[in-house]
């Protein structure tokens, strides 16, 4: 009998889910309280979507726990437990208080088990509870459910876009009442796959959506992003190293530490952080320490620096490291400590404690490509390629992963073509981000565009260049070559379809959740293709006599 089922990131174990322990660290009992909270909020979706359509209803409180709830759910985000059981209990509530909204004799007499279902109100009782709804509530996937799984996924990628917005101050109330009709959707055991396919279309663009707002809190407050060299090296004192993806968590952190000596590091997913003019401004952002999240145990090991993670991407810390390691937000991992409220002084305290690093040297890194610093030098760009200096453009980016067969992204950017221009964005890019590819004109043929959110920006540049040559995107010379991991990249993918893109590689290997007959959906109206090998997609793209420059 299976202790658990997940299959929601790119880990899955044998290509099918994880059904002892989850190869991320996740364990039975989380992964069935996480199935709970997912009960709990097709309840929530199911009386929001009602109350908005008969009543109007509009409650901020409640639309932020949802999205806190989603994103909470979303693969290395929260591991504890004891934090778990406190979102299905508190879901209790915010669905008490809704149906209290509602006279059950309009939703008639058959209601949905997610609203009927009533959790106990003790932690072992609970766990008991939760273990036996996830075997029962888990079997292997049809087409219908296979797409009520895409759009679940989705929207809890949506939501890290949407929460990371609303902590900007960036909302938009048609997001949150899509959002719940979603939600209310994934109660329907007569939905037909035509109807859940439009349905994750429609996702793919309110994402969009998600995104722009999330651009527009993330210039307005801290500025567009400018092209910027990072040092990997180290600085001699006192060290913090911060992960994930929050940049108010980081520019919090910066104040805080300013004119004590020590110095602030990004990991991962925040190197962009330095093309920012309002967090480059601060001179103790000393730099770029390691690479892509699935190393940290390894990289982390041994470093005399206090660790912060501020969304997600941990890893289980190794008992070596783990009184380092703070979380923040939404993160959990039991036995770590938790900040709250932006107080980083614990976190302080430990990086004055450990010494620090020495000064060491590094490699540099550049950053900061985003559509601004790209389009501002647009003209260069499509002159370029009238003049037949450019050739084609790659954007090659996504989430990066410890599963073998990511080498393929390293040996496809290495043997592109000297003509040719790569746009990458995420952590995937930390596969090739060290490589000098040289430049075409002054422009660098390697361009980082930003974090997984900052797919926006490459969107606009491509729209902006089919408007320059007067073209659709597709008839661009654009290939769009993804890795994937977690849900954030199932979202983004939906916004590239909604678009209408065609012609995607994904890789490293295809949704286990996603069942044969939907992937043939997916290629017959998007010809989305499953990676070969670099030299075979070369080939393919370029044409067999065009690679070699």
């Amino acid at each position: 009998m299976m202790e658990m089922f997940c299959n929601q990131c790119e880990q899955a174990a044998k290509g099918i889910g994880c059904d002892v322990a989850g190869v991320c660290g996740k364990q039975p009992t989380t992964s069935a309280l996480l199935d709970l909270l997912t009960l709990q909020l097709k309840g929530i979706g199911f009386l929001g979507d009602y109350l908005k359509k008969k009543h109007g209803w509009i409650d901020e409180k409640v639309d932020r726990f949802v999205m806190e709830a989603l994103f909470t759910s979303v693969t290395n985000v929260n591991f504890d437990d004891e934090r778990l059981t406190d979102w299905v209990l508190d879901a209790q509530s915010v669905k008490t208080a809704l149906l209290s909204q509602i006279d059950r004799e309009e939703l008639g007499g058959n209601l949905q088990r997610s609203i009927t279902f009533d959790p106990e109100w003790t932690a072992d009782g609970l766990k008991n509870q939760a273990v036996v709804e996830n075997l029962l509530s888990k079997r292997p996937s049809e087409d219908v459910e296979s797409l009520q799984q895409l759009i679940l996924y989705g929207l809890r990628g949506m939501a890290a876009y949407v929460d990371h917005a609303l902590i900007l101050g960036e909302q938009d109330e048609a997001i949150n009442a899509f959002v719940y009709q979603a939600l209310s959707r994934l109660n329907d055991e007569s939905a037909t796959v035509e109807e859940l396919l439009a349905l994750s279309l429609e996702l793919g663009k309110v994402n969009i959506r998600a995104m722009e707002i999330l651009d527009a809190g993330h210039t307005g407050h801290f500025g567009h992003p400018e092209p910027t060299e990072v040092s990997t090296g180290t600085r001699p004192g006192p060290a913090i190293v911060v992960s994930g993806h929050d940049l108010v968590d980081l520019e919090a952190l910066l104040k805080q530490t300013e004119g004590t000596g020590i110095q602030i590091y990004t990991h991962g997913e925040m190197l962009p952080a330095h093309g920012y003019p309002e967090l480059k401004k601060y001179a103790h952002l000393a730099g770029h320490f390691g690479t892509a999240w699935q190393n940290q145990q390894k990289e982390f090991d041994g470093a005399p620096a206090a660790f912060l993670f501020t969304t997600n991407c941990i890893q289980k810390p190794k008992s070596s490291y783990m009184s380092q390691v703070f979380t923040t937000g939404l993160v959990g991992w039991p036995g770590v400590t938790h900040v709250k409220d932006r107080d980083f002084s614990p976190v302080i305290e430990k990086a004055m404690q450990l010494g620090g690093f020495k000064e060491t040297p590094g490699h540099k890194l550049m950053t900061g490509f985003a559509r601004n610093a790209v389009l501002g030098v647009a003209d260069k760009v499509i002159d370029a390629v009238k003049a037949g200096q450019i050739r084609h453009f790659f954007l090659v980016g996504g989430c990066d992963g410890a599963k073998p067969g990511r080498n393929y992204y390293t040996e496809f950017v290495e043997k592109t073509p000297k003509d040719t221009v790569v746009l990458t964005l995420a952590c995937g890019k930390f596969r090739f981000n060290h490589l000098d590819l040289g430049t075409i004109g002054g422009i660098p043929r390697l361009l980082d565009v930003g974090q997984c959110n900052d797919a926006y920006s490459a969107v606009k540049i491509a729209q902006a260049l089919a408007g320059a040559f007067e073209c659709d995107i597709n008839d661009l010379p654009l290939s769009l070559v993804l890795s994937w991991y977690e849900q954030k990249a199932v979202v983004i993918l939906l916004s590239l379809l909604a678009l209408g893109i065609k012609g995607i590689r994904l890789g490293p290997s295809l949704p286990a959740f996603i069942t044969p007959g939907v992937l043939q959906v997916l290629v017959e109206s998007f010809g989305v293709l499953p990676i070969a090998t670099a030299d075979e997609d070369l080939k393919a793209i370029l044409g067999p006599q065009e690679v070699a420059v």
